[in-house]
This record gives structure tokens, C-alpha cells and sequence, in this order.
């Protein structure tokens, strides 16, 4: 099955320049050939080639799905990001495949990167949402400080932070219930600062653990997204 982002198909009827290239150029689609439109709002096309052109390949609309894979709970991952870029991308990538609605960048005492490109991310979210068969593009939100976020309201149900200091931790399946909405933080290598621990608290969020494993940043909230969707699997 050929997936294709186009985030205007149903007024358009015509694949991006990059999307007609890679259809006509590498795929050799032509004029009657089946391909597969999602826009990132729910939306999935089956749709014929019309016009096969390598810059605007014209498309005609088979058949219209809206909503398609809508979920009823909400992940939105909030994290410090590693400074080596290509782990923090991995993880984004898999997050995708799982399922992730939102992902936040926020930068920490003990962050190792201060800014982060989300047109980057971005591309790479496209290429899994497409890969894993899924119509809603997450939401990407820019790089804040701590300060920034601690001026912000989340209004999730469920609202975590995972952290490695000692206390009354709980896994996540223990506080986290089906069909809701989630907020998680995932601190950096250096975890967060016992100042910023008691901030989260103060600003609702529970603290849990993810295991009896020490665990490195992306492999952290690649764990928390899993755990999310398993608890609304079961």
C-alpha cells in the first residue's frame, strides 16, 4: 500500500511537489494506478493517478475515510531532548509508529540542548505516521524553558513526571486510567533537578516510575508512550 502525505488533497486533487516526485519518479505510478492520500487531520483518501507529473501528479478521490484510526485517549509527551539528536529522533519515530498525539520540547537545569529543529522532527513524524498506516499528524511543539512551562496550564486527567529520585512512586498503570488524557515529562540524561521536581508536584503532576531500570532519556519516553497505549489496549 503506497501512503502519501498531502494535507489539501480533497481541495487540490494533487500530490505536493516532493510526494508527485517520489509517486511518479521512484514508485513509477501511473495514469489508473491505486495510491493512498492521508492529511494529517484524520482524513484517508484511496485515490487514482489522474496525471502522472513528476511535480503535480493529479489524483482522482475513490473513496473518503474522516477520522480514521481516531482514538479515544490523548498522549502528549513532554520532554527534555538528548543532546546526540539522532536517539531523540529514533525515539519520535517509534513514539509515531505506537501512537502519540502531541510531543513538547522543554529545555531543563541538566538539559544537554538548548534548541531543537522541529521542521526536522517534523519530516521525520510524516514519514512514520505514513508508515504506520495513521491519518492525525501529532502536534509539534516548539522548545520552552522550564520557566515557560511552568506558566503553562495543561488541562490532561492524567498529568506525570518520571523521575529517579527516591519517594512515593507509582508505575503508571497504577495512577493512569483508559480512555483519558495524558501529560507525561520525561527529564534528561542528568534527570531533573530536586528544585524542578517539586514545581511539576506543585503544578499536579504525580510522580511515577518507569521500571526498576535506570533508563536513558529516549528509551524513557519511548516506555511511557508504550505503556499509555497498553493500558487502553487491554
Amino acid at each position: 500500500m503506497n501512503i502519501f502525505y498531502e494535507t489539501n488533497i480533497k481541495e487540490t486533487l494533487r500530490l505536493n511537489e516532493e510526494e508527485s516526485r517520489h509517486a511518479v519518479k521512484v514508485l513509477r505510478l501511473s495514469a489508473g494506478d491505486l495510491l493512498y492520500v492521508v492529511d494529517g487531520r484524520g482524513g484517508f483518501y484511496k485515490c487514482q493517478v489522474k496525471t502522472p507529473h513528476d511535480k503535480k501528479c493529479e489524483v482522482k478521490i475513490v473513496e473518503e475515510t474522516q477520522n480514521y484510526g481516531l482514538r479515544d485517549y490523548y498522549i502528549h509527551l513532554i520532554i527534555a531532548p538528548t543532546k546526540n539528536l539522532d536517539r531523540i529522533e529514533w525515539m519520535f519515530e517509534k513514539c509515531v509508529e505506537i501512537g502519540i498525539n502531541e510531543i513538547s520540547f522543554i529545555q531543563t537545569r541538566y538539559s544537554e540542548r538548548k534548541e531543537i529543529k522541529t521542521v526536522r522532527i517534523e519530516r521525520i513524524v510524516i514519514g512514520a505516521m505514513k508508515q504506520s498506516l495513521k491519518a492525525f499528524l501529532p502536534k509539534i511543539n516548539e522548545m520552552i524553558s522550564w520557566k515557560e512551562f511552568l506558566k503553562k496550564d495543561y488541562s490532561e486527567n492524567f498529568k506525570m513526571i518520571a523521575h529517579l529520585e527516591e519517594g512515593n512512586r507509582k508505575l503508571i498503570h497504577q495512577i493512569a486510567e483508559p480512555k483519558s488524557k495524558y501529560a507525561i515529562l520525561i527529564g534528561p540524561e542528568g534527570d531533573f533537578s530536586p528544585e524542578e521536581i517539586n514545581q511539576a508536584l506543585e503544578k499536579g503532576f504525580v510522580p511515577v516510575t518507569l521500571g526498576e531500570s535506570r533508563l536513558r532519556t529516549e528509551t524513557a519516553g519511548l516506555v511511557a508512550c508504550h505503556a499509555l497505549n497498553i493500558i487502553n489496549q487491554l
